[in-house]
C-alpha cells in the first residue's frame, strides 16, 4: 500500500511539475512589447536625433560667434574655451546611441531584401549624413566596427582615420544616391521628404557635394572629383528640396525646448553676428533677433518689453562673464546684460520651429566656391546671389511673421554682389549666416575655409594651448575607460585629446 501511494505522489509531482512547466516562457513574456521594428522607423529616429541639440549653443555656435551666455556653471564650454567633456559629448551620444546603432541594425535587417531595396539607400545616406557629423567633432573615431555591439558583439570598436572615412562616405554617398531607384520600392513611412525618392536622390548629392568641399585644402584633386559627381548626379533645385525635421509635440526642437524653458535668460546672440547683420543692412535681422529693452533682469524679459527693430539690436561681446560684462554693458548703453538681443525664441527658437539641415541656400554657395575654384561649371556670381535668395526666402517656413519682403531680398542681392579677390570670403560668409542654428556644419566650414574673419574668444584662463579657436571637441570620458585601448592609439596617431588639435581635413 506504501509503494501504490508512493508512485500515485511521484506521478502527481510529475504531472503538477511538467503542467507548471507548460507554457511558462509564454506566459512571462508581455505580448505588447516589440519583437522587431520595422527599419524605416530605425531611419526616422536616427533623423529626428540629428537635429542640432542644446550642446550646440554652448560650443558649435559660440565657437564661430554667433551666440553666447556669459554664465557659468555645467554649461561653461566655449563661452570661457574650457573642455568641458559633459557637453562636449553629446553628439557622441546622440551619433552613436540613436543614430548609428539604429542605422547599421536597420542595413542588417535590410540586406537581401528587394523589398528594402530603396530603404537601405536612405539609411546610406543618412549614415554618411551621421558620421560627417561625428568625425568633424571629433576626428578619429569608430567607423567600419561602429554600432555592432548586437550583430557581431564588438563592444571596443576601433577607431579608423579620419581620411579613410571620407573615403568611405564619398564612395557611399555617390553610390547610394545613384541606387535610388525613383520607380522602385517606396518608402512611404520615411519623415523627411515623405517617401520622395526623387528628393532623396537629390539630397544626397548635395551632400556629396558637401562632403567633397571637406576637401578643399587638404586634397582639391579628390574635391573636384567628387564635386562633378555630385553636380552630374543632379543637386537641389529649390527651398522645396530642403531637408528639414519638422518638429512636433511630441518630437521637439531641442533648442527651442531649452530656449524655452529654464534657459530661456542665459544665451543672446553674440556681437559680431549682430554687427555683421546690421552693418549690411540684412533685413534677416528682423527675422532672427529680439530685444527686451530695460529688462533689468530674466524678469524684465517679458513680451512687453520685446522689440524687434533691427536697427536697435545689440549682440552681446564673448570675453566676459556675468560678474564681468558691467563694463560691456555700460560702453553699450544698455541696463543690463539681460538687455542685449536673443534669438527670438517665439519665431526662430520656438518649440516646435523646423530645423534646417541641407538646403538648397548652402548647396547654391557651395556650389559658388566650386565654381571660382574651376571645380564646375556656371557663374560663381549667380549661385552666390542664389544661395542668399534661397535662405532668406527659407525664413517664411518658421511663419509669416519671420519672412523676409521679396523687394528686401533683392535689395540686399543688389547692394551684395560678388566682388572680385573677395570671392572666398563673402561666399562662406554667406554660409556662416545660411547654416545659423546649425552648429555642426557652421563650425566645420569655418574651419575648412577660414571665414568668416573673427577675432577669438579673449576670456581670460583658456583650455586653448595653442590654437586661437577650438579645433575639434575631446573623445568622451566614457571611452576612455571603456575602450582605452583604442581610443589612445586615436590620441596617439591623431595628436592630443585636447581641443587644439586639429582634425585631418583641418590644414592651415
Amino acid at each position: 500500500m506504501k509503494t501504490i501511494h508512493r508512485c500515485i505522489y511521484l506521478m502527481l509531482c510529475l504531472w503538477v511539475g511538467v503542467s507548471c512547466d507548460s507554457g511558462f516562457d509564454e506566459m512571462n513574456i508581455n505580448p505588447n512589447a516589440l519583437t522587431s521594428i520595422e527599419p524605416v522607423f530605425m531611419l526616422n529616429t536616427a533623423m529626428v536625433a540629428s537635429a542640432p541639440q542644446y550642446g550646440n549653443l554652448s560650443y558649435e555656435t559660440t565657437i564661430v560667434k554667433q551666440m553666447i551666455t556669459p554664465f557659468s556653471g555645467v554649461g561653461a564650454a566655449a563661452n570661457f574655451n574650457q573642455d568641458n567633456r559633459n557637453v562636449a559629448a553629446g553628439n557622441w551620444q546622440r551619433g552613436y546611441r540613436e543614430g548609428i546603432k539604429n542605422l547599421v541594425t536597420a542595413l542588417n535587417q535590410t540586406e537581401g531584401r528587394p523589398q528594402y531595396d530603396n530603404l537601405r539607400q536612405l539609411l546610406r545616406i543618412w549614415k554618411a549624413y551621421t558620421f560627417m557629423i561625428l568625425t568633424d567633432t571629433y576626428g578619429d573615431v569608430p567607423y567600419f566596427e561602429a554600432g555592432r555591439v548586437f550583430l557581431d558583439g564588438i563592444t571596443s570598436p576601433v577607431y579608423d582615420r579620419q581620411e579613410e572615412i571620407y573615403d568611405d562616405i564619398l564612395k557611399e554617398l555617390d553610390n547610394a544616391s545613384a541606387s535610388i531607384n525613383v520607380s522602385g520600392p517606396a518608402v512611404a513611412s520615411e519623415i523627411l521628404f515623405s517617401g520622395d525618392l526623387a528628393k532623396w536622390k537629390r539630397f544626397g548629392y548635395s551632400l556629396l557635394l558637401r562632403a567633397a568641399m571637406r576637401h578643399s585644402k587638404v586634397n582639391p584633386t579628390k574635391a573636384a572629383e567628387y564635386v562633378a559627381k555630385a553636380v552630374s548626379g543632379g543637386l537641389m533645385q529649390s527651398n522645396a528640396d530642403n531637408a528639414i525635421i519638422r518638429h512636433t509635440a511630441n518630437f521637439t526642437n531641442n533648442i527651442g525646448a531649452q530656449l524655452n524653458g529654464g534657459q530661456s535668460a542665459f544665451f543672446y546672440l553674440a556681437e559680431d553676428f549682430v554687427t555683421h547683420l546690421r552693418v549690411t543692412a540684412d533685413p534677416r535681422l528682423a527675422s532672427i533677433a529680439v530685444r527686451y529693452v530695460g529688462a533689468a533682469s530674466g524678469a524684465g524679459q517679458t513680451a512687453a518689453a520685446a522689440n524687434r527693430d533691427p536697427g536697435i539690436q545689440i549682440g552681446m561681446p564673448l570675453g566676459y562673464d556675468n560678474t564681468t560684462i558691467s563694463s560691456a554693458v555700460q560702453a553699450s548703453g544698455l541696463v543690463s546684460l539681460w538687455d542685449y538681443s536673443q534669438l527670438d525664441r517665439t519665431r526662430m527658437a520656438a518649440i516646435q520651429a523646423p530645423s534646417f539641415l541641407v538646403t538648397y541656400s548652402q548647396t547654391q554657395l557651395l556650389l559658388a566656391e566650386a565654381a571660382h575654384r574651376g571645380w564646375t561649371g556656371g557663374s560663381a556670381s549667380e549661385f552666390f546671389a542664389r544661395g542668399i535668395e534661397a535662405h532668406m526666402q527659407q525664413l517664411t517656413t518658421y511663419g509669416a511673421n519671420t519672412a523676409v519682403p521679396a523687394a528686401a531680398i533683392q535689395q540686399y542681392i543688389q547692394n551684395n554682389p560678388l566682388v572680385q579677390g573677395r570671392e572666398l570670403e563673402q561666399i562662406n560668409t554667406q554660409y556662416w549666416v545660411s547654416t545659423f542654428l546649425l552648429g555642426p556644419e557652421t563650425w566645420a566650414n569655418f574651419r575648412r575655409s577660414g571665414y568668416p574673419q573673427l577675432t577669438p574668444n579673449p576670456f581670460p584662463g583658456s583650455d586653448l594651448q595653442t590654437e586661437a579657436f577650438i579645433r575639434r571637441l575631446s573623445y568622451t570620458d566614457a571611452e576612455l575607460n571603456v575602450n582605452a585601448n583604442n581610443v589612445e592609439a586615436a590620441i596617439a596617431r591623431q595628436g592630443p585629446n585636447i581641443m587644439d588639435t586639429r582634425v585631418w581635413w583641418d590644414v592651415k
